[in-house]
Formats: C-alpha cells, sequence, structure tokens
C-alpha cells in the first residue's frame, strides 16, 4: 500500500468514527496530533483524535464527509486532505440537548509519514464557527 492509499484509507476510517482499533493500522502506535482549536487543545495523540471522531458521531449521527482535495507530497512523506463535515445534532451527547442544527465545517488534515505509517497528524479547523453553528457555544 502506498503512502497516498495509507492516507486516503486512514482519512475515511477515522472520520467514519471507525475509532482507533481500526484507525491504528495505518499509523505508529505513538503517533502524535496537534490542532490550534480550543475543542481540541488537549488532544495530543492521533489514538485520542480518533475516538473523539467516534465519540462526536453520537451526538451528530448524520455526519458526514465531502472530500474537497487529496494531495501527496511524497518528497516530504506528507498527506493533506481537506473536506467539509456535515451533521445535525439529533442525537444524544453534545454540551447540551439535542438543538436540532446542522453544522457545515471546511477542515483539513496533515498527515506525516515514517516509511508506512502515519506518525503525525495536524487537523487545522475553525472550532468556534462548528460549534456556534450547533448551538454548541
Amino acid at each position: 500500500m502506498t503512502q497516498f492509499e495509507t492516507a486516503q484509507a486512514f482519512f475515511d476510517a477515522c472520520e467514519t468514527g471507525k475509532g482507533w482499533d481500526v484507525c491504528k493500522a495505518w499509523c505508529t502506535e505513538d503517533a502524535t496530533f496537534v490542532c490550534q482549536a480550543d475543542a481540541l487543545a488537549e488532544t495530543r495523540t492521533l489514538a485520542e483524535y480518533c475516538e473523539w471522531m467516534k465519540g462526536l458521531l453520537t451526538p451528530l449521527p448524520d455526519g458526514q464527509y465531502m472530500l474537497t482535495s487529496f494531495a501527496m507530497d511524497e518528497v516530504r512523506g506528507t498527506a493533506v486532505a481537506t473536506a467539509e463535515f456535515q451533521g445535525t445534532h439529533t442525537g444524544p451527547g453534545g454540551p447540551v440537548a439535542p438543538t436540532g442544527r446542522v453544522v457545515v465545517s471546511d477542515y483539513a488534515y496533515v498527515m506525516q509519514f515514517d516509511g508506512d505509517r502515519i506518525v503525525h497528524m495536524t487537523k487545522i479547523w475553525n472550532d468556534v464557527a462548528a460549534l456556534r453553528g450547533l448551538g454548541w457555544a
């Protein structure tokens, strides 16, 4: 499997809420994570992030992504994906009772490789706009 195929498989599994048990197949066990968004400020490992995404689909059971671009920089061992996430707060969970509000949020993943495994991911995301859209902030 190429790095490009690995990044695509990881992205889909993570965004569809498969959790770390599935996503770890494409990552190192100690893969790190960073996002300059308050909602994910304490999330430091890719395992934690994969579980966060899995949990997000409880209050947003119809949550889904639309991929807008995917690129591989083979020289630097980095894959970049951009997408739009959409979901409706109809399920239990979240900071408030279901609002019925829809969120549409753009974001990017920057996945860095060591050989055939993802070792680090940066998420670029405006959490304030997304949480406001849901009525959570």
